[in-house]
């Protein structure tokens, strides 16, 4: 009997933001593997199940990205079929710019074995949370590659959220913070022409500790082609502001227009 595949997310702060659901699928797992980024939650998985095997190892200097992924894919799907319960643990949210997550739920469902996903937080949730903003008056999410090479007709007047802008057009992997400063300067060139160059942004990362707090670093888009940024980075780009509310909607509403639009 083909056995089952659960891909979960442990959040970003150290055993920290993990649900009870996920930590009971974390225990009962024949096979336990893990991708994260501290030696708190290695050692934490490991105390949970023995089985616990770091997917790591898949990556080295210079190789392609995909044939990371790929190998990940495998190992995966290997015991799965044997009849084995497995369970994969990323850091962050499992389906936010996790490939291998998602490719592995694609070909275990082919194949006839049972996946599912376990939701989790993400870095863009602790963003919320850490600079107190609400998304739900508009918010626009992107990779920062796929932002620059497919060019979208993004709102100005809504919030930017640009993830891994220290790994732009990079595909293999890379041991260093910052992959690549010249993605930095096309992306300031790409959104100063919308925004201006000393237009303020916020350079992110989510805490990993409790100890610790987020990383929360003003810039503008003219000083960040030069600014301390690493694969771990997210930029935050605030509206230029809010757009011209239509009269004729509050009025169908039976809504009072906003003090100084008549």
């Amino acid at each position: 009997m083909p056995g089952s595949l659960i891909v979960a997310g442990l959040g970003y702060l150290a055993a920290g933001h993990v649900t009870r659901e996920t930590v009971g699928f974390l225990e009962a797992a024949d096979r336990l593997f893990y991708l994260v980024g501290d030696p708190v939650s290695r050692h934490w998985l490991t105390g949970l199940n023995a089985s616990a095997e770091d997917l790591h190892g898949a990556y080295a200097e210079g190789k392609p990205r995909n044939q990371s992924y790929a190998e990940m894919v495998e190992r995966l799907l290997a015991p799965a079929r044997e009849g084995h319960a497995v369970c994969a643990a990323f850091y962050g949210h499992p389906g936010v710019l996790v490939e291998p997550g998602h490719a592995a739920i694609r070909q275990a469902r082919r194949e006839g074995i049972a996946a599912r996903m376990l939701p989790a937080v993400s870095a863009e949730d602790c963003l919320f949370a850490d600079l107190g903003f609400d998304p739900g008056y508009g918010c626009q999410t992107y990779e920062a590659s796929d932002f620059l090479v497919r060019p979208r007709r993004f709102d100005s007047g809504s919030a930017l959220v640009l993830w891994q802008i220290g790994g732009i057009g990079v595909t293999d992997y890379r041991r260093q913070p910052l992959w690549s400063r010249r993605g930095l300067e096309l992306l300031a060139t790409r959104l100063g022409t919308v925004y201006g160059a000393e237009h303020e942004v916020v350079l992110y990362e989510a805490a990993r500790f409790a100890v610790s707090p987020p990383r929360i670093d003003p810039s503008t888009l003219a000083a960040l082609p030069a600014a301390p940024v690493s694969i771990e980075t997210t930029l935050f780009v605030p509206p230029l502001g809010r757009p011209e509310p239509d009269l004729e909607v509050y009025r169908a509403l039976g809504l009072e227009p906003p003090p100084g639009t008549g």
